[in-house]
């Protein structure tokens, strides 16, 4: 995420750093890099104007010019505008003080609202909330069928009907939610390819009608400043309250969102950081500016570890710990929670100071695949006791898992170093090695 901003960041405040004295020559010269940087990820030019001019002030003060560390001045300063640039704060969805909490979905087509608003109903149903799903889209294809299965891989309600009166199907499901018990509707409505008065007026007789507590703009975060023009007219006709950035795991420059809350004055809401419908984080501007800086994010690495990790199992692997009982079942199982908490090399990157030495390394999803295999190629007393796994029961399970003998005997190798280290180790505090908040590895 924003990697070729992150780099061109970084080296602009490293040349700021380097200073041995600030001076309003070379404060000039660091921001000239840093408007480039800004222009090149695709930043609204009126938004980089008005960010390098409020840095400029901010560092030639007497302040900075006169610290010990100008240098890290410089840093926290832009830190903080960038900050400001998204918002400042978090800012949650209103709910309503009588059920459902009706969240309208709008935008233009592919921008990815119908998986968003799976990946919502997911989100808030581990809040404690009881989601259901409503298919508004009434003219693409298969629309209402893809939030079918959306919903049944979750196990969240879908109202779908056979006629095409978005509006009406709007307001039928709010009765359909209250029989079920549930107290949030997510509107999927129909997008273009472009903005249009069609779209537009039966947005707006959706929104007459329903009265919706929350409507969300949903944006390709990839597209850049297209998104924040995309924005900015649907605020013509619509006043939405927030936006949500999707695929941001892309290939994505960040002009989306260093703008469009600038742009639009509507804060972000929501980041889709993946394909999968657990991967959608809550927008916090603070967490985001030190991502962009290089600076890692473990406030929210250890909230996916702890959304993520099962208590009961971290217990139990602590008591095996002790015992010097720690089996291949148990070295699968942790890569299992480590899956869920999303792709490896985004997890490494939220770790301060992470990014950098990665930035030429090329993280082997495909490896964990690889083990996965290999170990479900064994038989339960092989994972419980690899000793026993001699030639010809490595041969077999390379055969099975469609791996090398050489993959087979790598794995086993370094599962013995690990309980070799584990034994060493015995005797002190395993407590919250493997508890939610950390690694298992």
């Amino acid at each position: 995420m924003f990697e070729d901003l992150t780099q061109k960041l970084e080296s602009a405040l490293k040349n700021l750093k380097g200073q041995g004295k600030l001076t309003e020559k070379n404060i000039s010269d660091g921001l000239k890099e840093i408007r480039r940087a800004l222009l090149e990820a695709d930043v609204n030019y009126k938004v980089v104007k008005q960010f390098i001019e409020d840095v400029r002030q901010k560092a030639v003060g007497e302040t900075v010019l006169r610290s010990v560390t100008p240098g890290q001045q410089i840093v926290k300063i832009v830190h903080d505008e960038l900050i400001r640039l998204m918002g400042e704060s978090r800012m949650d969805i209103k709910m309503a003080g009588i059920p459902p909490t009706i969240v309208m979905l709008v935008g233009l087509q592919g921008s990815g609202k119908t998986t968003f608003a799976g990946k919502l109903a997911n989100f808030l149903r581990k809040k404690g909330r009881h989601p259901m799903l409503v298919a508004a889209d009434v003219y693409r294809p298969a629309a209402k069928e893809q939030l079918r299965v959306i919903g049944k891989q979750l196990g969240i309600p879908v109202y779908i009907t056979e006629h095409n009166d978005a509006v009406k199907i709007c307001q039928e499901a709010i009765p359909a939610a209250r029989q079920q018990g549930c107290d949030v509707l997510i509107l999927d409505t129909a997008g273009r390819l472009h903005i249009d008065d069609a779209m537009m007026q039966e947005l707006k007789a959706i929104q007459n009608t329903v009265k919706p507590h929350e409507i969300l703009f949903v944006a390709d975060g990839m597209t850049g400043q297209d998104a924040v023009t995309a924005a900015s007219e649907f605020q013509v006709w619509l006043d939405y309250d927030g936006v949500v950035l999707t695929k941001m795991d892309g290939d994505s420059r960040g002009g989306a969102a260093l703008s469009i809350r600038a742009v639009t004055g509507k804060p972000i809401k929501f980041i889709g950081t993946g394909e999968t419908l657990d991967a959608v984080e809550p927008f916090y501007p603070d967490r985001m500016a030190s991502r962009i800086l290089g600076m890692g994010d473990i406030v929210s690495l250890v909230e996916k570890a702890q959304e993520t990790l099962d208590v009961e199992k971290a217990k139990k692997l602590e008591q095996k710990l002790r015992r010097n009982e720690f089996t291949l079942e148990d070295f699968y199982d942790q890569l299992q929670q480590l899956k869920k908490m999303g792709p490896l090399e985004q997890l490494l990157g939220m770790i301060p100071g992470m990014g950098k030495q990665l930035r030429n390394v090329q993280v082997d999803e495909k490896a964990l695949v690889r083990i996965e295999a290999i170990i479900n190629s064994m038989t339960p007393e092989e994972r419980r006791n690899p000793r026993i796994i001699n030639g010809s029961r490595r041969k077999r399970i390379a055969r099975g898992s469609g791996t090398r003998v050489q993959d087979v005997n790598q794995l086993l190798n370094q599962f013995e170093q690990m309980r070799k280290m584990i034994k060493r180790m015995k005797g002190k505090k395993f407590r919250g090695m493997f508890s939610p908040g950390s690694f298992p590895f």
